[in-house]
């Protein structure tokens, strides 16, 4: 126990992780400490931690601190304390904020964001604000990540000349795509058991040709900007996690004003060329992207959201 820590406290070290620029992991011990006066033994810590690394023997008893190397620094501990007992070394001071649970969108106010979040097709050639696109980032990184493994990173172009390239990129690897499934023996063998891939071959046609002879873009639809939200090559949930922020990113863009869509057509290629969009992106060879949002100042706003039709819901 270091000589500055309070008698009173129970301090121990945990072993976790930290990312920086999307570096190899490295590791760092962290301080954790439970302040014995300040602590009301109200076993929140004991119940958030999902490394069971606070300990209470009975409600209303003194809380310990046991496999403190489990750690994986969520933070929910120095969340959850009512009084600030807890301590910990990845969590400063300056890094908890109060809630101001009031100042929360109710329930209806989430529920038309919701309803009025849709994919945006139809952009201006206006950027992007930098404050916006800062903010969209900010709220895909809220995300939750598996096991708090925060290995996503970004990419935010902007660079016209590199979006066209991404546009470039996927329709190439359309048309060889094309290519293969038109040739007869192919088509021989996948179209009988496989006769829905046959309906892109002509919308990729389409799209190639549209690119070529009238500039159009079917893949980006005109965006001013492309999140690309990738992960480590080895991450087991790497692409939950990038959709789950890439979720994070669209609402907040929404919010924003901002239009969106998801950048499907790049992610296919993608994953039929492993690594070539990465280089493009400037990215290092163990990383992957496993999400992509287009976004752009939108020509215009919905002005109406639509009922879906119900979902099929089964309680068991």
């Amino acid at each position: 126990m270091p000589w500055w820590w309070p008698r009173s406290s129970l301090w121990c070290s945990a072993t976790g992780t930290i990312r920086p620029n999307c570096a190899d992991a490295v590791e760092r011990v962290h301080a954790i400490g439970v302040d014995a006066a300040a602590c009301v033994r109200c076993g929140r810590c004991v119940g958030v931690c999902p490394s069971a690394i606070f300990v209470q023997e009975r409600p209303g008893g003194a809380v310990s601190l046991h496999g403190a190397e489990r750690c994986i620094a969520c933070g929910h501990c120095a969340a959850a304390c009512p009084t600030g007992a807890v301590s910990h070394e990845a969590f400063p001071t300056e890094r908890l904020r109060p809630l101001d649970r009031a100042a929360l969108p109710s329930p209806e106010a989430l529920e038309q964001l919701l309803a009025a979040r849709r994919s945006m097709r139809c952009f201006t050639r206006q950027e992007v604000p930098d404050e916006l696109l800062r903010r969209i980032v900010a709220a895909a990184d809220r995300a939750p990540t598996a096991s708090n493994a925060r290995a996503l990173a970004y990419v935010v172009v902007t660079d016209r000349a590199v979006l066209r390239r991404v546009v470039e990129f996927t329709l190439g690897v359309f048309a060889r795509l094309v290519r293969l499934l038109s040739a007869a023996p192919v088509r021989w063998l996948v179209r009988p058991l496989a006769p829905g891939i046959y309906r892109y071959v002509s919308v990729f046609e389409r799209m190639r040709r549209e690119w070529e002879t009238e500039g159009t873009d079917r893949i980006l639809r005109g965006a001013t900007a492309l999140l690309a939200i990738h992960a480590p090559t080895g991450s087991r949930f790497g692409a939950e996690d990038a959709n789950l922020a890439c979720q994070n990113a669209s609402l907040m863009a929404e919010a924003l004003g901002v239009g969106q869509v998801y950048a499907g057509f790049v992610l296919t290629a993608a994953r039929q060329h492993p690594g070539r969009l990465e280089r493009l992106l400037g990215l290092a060879p163990d990383r992957r992207v496993r999400a992509l949002l287009a976004l752009g100042m939108p020509a215009f706003r919905y002005p109406r959201s639509i009922d879906r039709t119900p979902a099929e819901v089964r309680r068991i």
